[in-house]
């Protein structure tokens, strides 16, 4: 064998062993993937992150109170700091509070704000996966049904999403084991319709409408998954 053939047989083993070991990283689940996105989720600061945690004793594993979590003696605090104290909406709120402890208006409002952007412009795109995870069986059908119906006319949608000008938690209940609430939210958006040809069908590419919904979400206490769901739609013109 020739000295070139040696050189050349050399560098296909070592391709070959960095394909392997590249292989054996990349292709594997560490059980430390991101999860799933949850706007009502609490954002933990970089300080927060940053925080060494205590180490666990005897190879037990320490857990913590969950974020946003008022302590027992000051769990109504958040609550009063939020809704007024004697209004129906604080004390719809204190008893959703003493069902789930860990219950922050203050969050739920900042976690309503970013999935109520994550929906409209997941319907505006068709992105059904999107809204699967966002939204009930019943509110999902209806949404799956323009969509469909729009990718059957053939229409297409440019849509820009401006900002939210008013997030307002304006009602809460508790029946059973299932949390409601309800928000006021007036948004700024940009949204035109053009149908197969082109044509502008609905709506405007220049304009920035002014929409006013008001959604309701639901979570029930009992299950595993911590979601909230939109279970209804209204609009207010």
């Amino acid at each position: 064998m020739g000295t070139d053939s040696i050189i050349t047989l050399f560098f296909l083993i070592v391709a070959a062993l960095i394909f392997l070991n590249l292989r054996s990283v990349l292709g594997k689940r560490t059980g430390h993937e991101k999860p799933p996105y949850d706007p009502f989720a609490p954002r933990e600061s970089a300080r927060e992150a940053e925080r060494p945690q205590p180490p666990a004793e005897d190879g037990k594993v320490i857990t913590l109170p969950r974020r946003g979590a008022a302590e027992p003696e000051n769990r109504f605090q958040v609550i009063d700091d939020f809704a007024p104290p004697g209004t129906p909406l604080n004390d719809a709120l204190r008893r959703i509070v003493e069902a789930d402890p860990s219950f922050d208006p203050r969050q739920f409002v900042e976690g309503a704000r970013a999935a109520y952007e994550m929906i409209v412009t997941a319907y505006a795109e068709g992105d059904r996966k999107t809204l699967k995870s966002l939204l009930s069986n019943e509110v999902y059908e209806g949404f799956n049904a323009a969509i469909t119906e729009r990718e059957k006319a053939g229409e297409k949608v440019k849509f820009t999403f401006v900002g939210i000008d008013k997030a307002d938690m304006v009602a809460a209940g508790l029946e059973g084991p299932e949390v409601t609430v309800t928000m006021k939210i007036v948004s700024q958006l940009i949204s035109a319709t053009y149908d197969k040809a082109g044509t502008l069908v609905d709506g405007n590419a220049e304009d920035v409408s002014e929409v006013k919904d008001r959604w309701t979400f639901l979570r029930d206490t009992r299950s595993r998954d911590p979601n909230w769901k939109l279970v209804s739609t209204q609009s207010e013109g």
